[in-house]
């Protein structure tokens, strides 16, 4: 007779958020207990921090020993209208910024903090103490959408679906009328020269040239609606990674662009794309334009989950971080033939894909490996 009590009586250690540093190298985790930090190529602890209380929002600078903190969760460390930035090699608050609102999001640089609030981004130099530099409005941003790269800032316009991009040397402000819906997800490639876009609609994903705005791409994830859990570049910027509620993993090669990935060449030997997904259907005339547009070159199914609740508190779209649906899906490129997909929640997980060939000469993505990364969740 088992008389021993189930491990997860109060399951302390369920994944409030998620997210990757600046390069992918690294995902560090909020808990309802502190964070947790892991290397993404091998899913191995890289460091830990018991707080004895809740952490809505962790973002890893870099390699570097910053985060941006917010408290979340039934037990916050921090208030949820504070941006903390912690050094942990000293074990300590090194910088803190308030608003008047609850924080939604953080990005870092190596010159600024931006801190995402419901209705505004707010920009702030990387000094003690922190210089309000910019303040932008914005539409309503509950997810806390925010892309930063070394010289260009990204996030929703003050219109349902607009992107604002701001030169970060100049401070010149340029307006992408990107969707008709609100936006779901903003991603800059790595050197900050492309963007992709997209709505809570879900079909379609745009990439826009940083440098004049003009479309670069449109890529079709399918055509259902679906809600989009991530986008991310492949170091390079030849690929996009995109996932979503499906529970599928797509992979674009980013047609018209001079990028080249080593696989790519070899395969096409050219700049083209791969064909579309209805081959000469797309090229007659007066076709739907759905044949026409360019699909993903591969897909693979992740583990999404099906979670109602977090720590026994129903989600809600309040302001209080960790009560949100946990994050899934969240895209991190290892290097340029492999990428991991992580998620919150109480069964996180770290999911690692490879391009390799298949048939045909054809790359096609298959998961390598998986494991919950808490161990005991």
């Amino acid at each position: 007779m088992n008389v021993r009590p189930p491990i997860e009586a109060s399951n302390p250690t369920a994944v409030l958020s998620v997210a990757f540093n600046n390069d992918s190298s690294c995902f560090a985790v909020g808990l309802e207990s502190g964070i947790c930090i892991f290397h993404t190529k091998s899913c191995l602890l890289k460091a830990s921090r018991d707080f004895n209380a809740g952490i809505g929002l962790v973002q890893m600078m870099g390699m570097t020993n910053y985060l941006a903190l917010v408290g979340g969760g039934k037990s916050p460390k921090f208030a949820m209208n504070r941006a903390v930035i912690w050094d942990d090699m000293k074990g300590k608050v090194a910088l803190e910024i308030s608003a008047l609102s609850s924080v939604r999001g953080v990005q870092l640089g190596r010159e600024r903090i931006v801190v995402v609030l419901q209705n505004s981004i707010r920009v702030y130099s990387f000094s003690k103490p922190p210089n309000l530099l910019h303040v932008y409005e914005t539409a309503d941003n509950l997810l806390g959408l925010c892309s930063l790269s070394s010289k260009t800032l990204a996030f929703p316009g003050r219109t349902v679906g607009q992107i604002q991009l701001v030169e970060l040397s100049t401070g010149n402000v340029s307006i992408i009328p990107a969707h008709s819906s609100a936006l779901k997800a903003i991603q800059l490639s790595p050197d900050g020269e492309l963007l992709a876009t997209a709505s809570e609609t879900g079909t379609l994903i745009r990439v826009y040239s940083t440098s004049n705005c003009a479309k670069v791409a449109e890529l079709r994830r399918g055509i259902d609606p679906a809600t989009i859990f991530s986008l991310a570049f492949s170091p390079s910027g030849a690929m996009l990674a995109c996932t979503s509620d499906k529970s599928t993993l797509h992979i674009f090669d980013i047609p018209n662009t001079k990028r080249q990935s080593v696989n790519r060449s070899q395969h096409l030997g050219s700049s083209d794309a791969e064909p579309g997904k209805w081959g000469i259907l797309g090229k007659l005339p007066l076709m739907p334009r759905v044949f026409s547009d360019v699909y993903s070159f591969t897909s693979a199914p992740f583990e999404a989950g099906d979670e109602t609740m977090i720590g026994g508190i129903p989600f809600s779209e309040g302001t209080v971080l960790g009560t949100m649906r946990p994050a899934k899906g969240i895209i991190g490129w290892i290097s340029e033939d492999s990428l991991a997909v992580v998620g919150a929640g109480k069964d996180a997980r770290w999911e690692k894909f490879v391009l390799v060939d298949g048939e045909n000469g054809k790359r096609v993505c298959v998961r390598e490996g998986w494991k919950r990364y808490l161990g005991n969740t």
